[in-house]
Formats: structure tokens, sequence, C-alpha cells
């Protein structure tokens, strides 16, 4: 299975701007789907839709309670199938941290780094280092690979650019 990330307009199938009710029915096609906040649009507590795969889990964000907003892709398990999320044809999961922003930067984007989460502002695209298991560790004593990457809508993190 491959997803392929395509910020501002979101993820394989998951195009932001959906319908709640179709973000659901999507999810559960990935094996189960849990809903919190149905509806919610409240700031801090609003809808998401949590696709549980086997290997992995997507959360689908509906900041407004009724359409996907963003799309937060965790990094795959092992298992049965062969799980890649590429962005631009780089593995965003199976490239090391460190090298996956150096690629990105050489594609002439913004890069904020903040060693453990790393932002692309005008792509709006957003990575976390932050592990809840043991994972390999780079030299830096942090997590070697991204676990989660977050696409979101045009200017999703631009608040994060420096002013000029």
């Amino acid at each position: 299975m491959d997803i392929e990330l395509n910020p501002p307009q979101g993820i394989t199938g998951f195009p932001l701007g959906m319908s709640a009710e179709e973000v659901k029915a999507a999810a559960a096609e990935f094996g189960r789907a849990n809903v919190r906040d149905e509806g919610s649009a409240e700031r801090g507590r609003y809808m998401k839709v949590t696709a549980l795969h086997p290997q992995f889990e997507i959360v689908f964000h509906c900041e407004d309670g009724a359409t996907l907003t963003a799309a937060e892709v965790w990094i795959p398990r092992p298992g049965s199938e062969n799980i890649s999320v590429q962005f631009r044809g780089i593995d965003v999961f199976r490239t090391p941290a460190r090298k996956l922003l150096e690629l990105l930067e050489g594609m002439g984007l913004t890069v904020l780094d903040e060693t453990l989460y790393a932002y692309v502002p005008k792509l709006s695209l957003g990575f976390t280092r932050v592990a809840g298991h043991e994972v390999p560790l780079d030299s830096d004593g942090e997590p070697l690979y991204f676990q989660a990457v977050l696409t979101g809508p045009t200017g999703y993190y631009d608040l994060l650019m420096p002013e000029a």
C-alpha cells in the first residue's frame, strides 16, 4: 500500500475538504474507524476520525466539525503488508529524519527544524520524532526516523515563519 502526501491537497484517497461522513466511511476501509468529538468544532476539542489499520494509524482532523482539514499519518509498523508513505518520491518513514530534511531543503523548500519537530510552512507539512515506544536512535539521541507527518491546508504552519 502506498500513501502519497500531497500538501496542501491532502493524502491518497482523502482530499482536504471532503465531508466528515465521507472521511468516516473511507477510514473504516482501513480496518476500523474511531470517532472522537463528533461534529465538534471547539478549539482544542474538535472532531477527529482515526483510521486503525493493523500496521498504522491515520488521524483525520475535522477542525470545523464537518470537513477534513488535516491528515496525520503515523509510521507503519512491520507486518504482512508493505506500506510506504511517500512525498515526491521520498519514503518519509524509511529515510532518516535529518536526511529527509536535507532532501526537502534541496528541493528549495523552507524547513524549520526544532529537533523533535520540523515544519515546512509554505507547503503545510509537519513532522514529529516523538515516539511512545522504543525506536532506533540517531546520533543526537532522538528517534532516527520521523514518527508522524501531518498534511494541512495552505497556510497551516505559516504562522511559524520568522518575521522578515
